[in-house]
């Protein structure tokens, strides 16, 4: 029985020591700027092992079996990919900043790909860039996120003028708008003639008109997901514009390089001067 109990208890030991793993965790920033890259890939190609960034640029890679060092590679759309080579002997923490690549030749598709709403993970999202937004015609000048997701398929505007969104028949006071994960509940100025959102500060805008995942809860239509930026910690920068019934300045800079920064951005209007 004795000799039973410690051929078990060194199975036991053998079998922890065998079942080696660390976590790898980090975040993929924008060499320039140091905003966060979101959905950004990080690939471990020995043993097989992703992940994806989340909105905060944040991964985290548990890789078992570590018997030599790894090779993680790092890419991102619009970026050059990254590839490192590390030893990992405990669980670690990377900072990892990857460099804007060049502009991509012209591209002629001659072959057409249909995908099947039925087999996508998320239906009805709609990602908006912030350059394509500033693109678009505007009223008077001023670009308005909410009026650019009036342009898009499902979605209608209501009033003319108005930047309310009525989605899947509902009123715009049925959608769930967010800004960094924070309700926002009145979001417009004149009587909905504009929108409260300042483009030069949002980082991402995001619309969902149907099949809102779990996360979201408490509207009937759809949902507005706006981030904002965190602002420039490598180095300092401005931009303006005076238009005909708003002016606009925004600042950004780091407060120590490359850990910490902050964003300013005001805009303000002449329509109570005129009245």
């Amino acid at each position: 029985m004795i000799r039973l109990k410690v051929n078990l208890f060194f199975f036991l030991l053998f079998l922890s020591c065998s079942v080696h793993a660390q976590t790898l965790n980090g975040y993929l920033k924008d060499a320039q700027t140091g905003e966060p890259l979101i959905g950004a890939s990080v690939f471990e190609t020995n043993q097989n092992i992703g992940a994806i960034t989340n909105t905060y640029g944040f991964f985290s890679l548990t890789i078992p079996n570590i018997k030599d060092t790894i090779q993680l590679r790092c890419s991102y759309l619009g970026y050059h990919t990254e590839i490192l080579n590390l030893s990992l002997d405990k669980d670690t923490l990377l900072t990892i900043k990857l460099e804007k690549g060049q502009d991509l030749a012209i591209v002629e598709v001659t072959d057409e790909k249909y995908n099947r709403i039925e087999n996508t993970s998320q239906m009805g999202k709609i990602d908006l860039p912030i350059s394509q937004i500033e693109q678009l015609p505007t009223l008077l000048g001023e670009a308005d996120v909410l009026k650019a997701f009036q342009l898009t398929p499902g979605v209608q505007s209501g009033v003319e003028g108005s930047n309310g969104l009525y989605i899947r028949g509902g009123s715009p006071d049925q959608n769930l708008i967010l800004i960094d994960g924070v309700p926002v509940y009145n979001v417009s100025h004149l009587f909905g003639l504009f929108s409260i959102f300042n483009t030069d500060a949002i980082q991402s805008a995001t619309l969902i008109k149907g099949g809102l995942p779990a996360r979201y809860g408490g509207r009937l239509s759809g949902l507005v997901d706006i981030k904002m930026k965190e602002g420039n910690n490598q180095e300092f920068h401005g931009e303006g514009a005076i238009g005909l019934i708003f002016s606009k300045l925004t600042l950004e800079g780091p407060i120590k390089k490359g850990k910490s920064s902050f964003l300013l951005s005001a805009r303000r209007t002449y329509i109570d001067q005129l009245v």
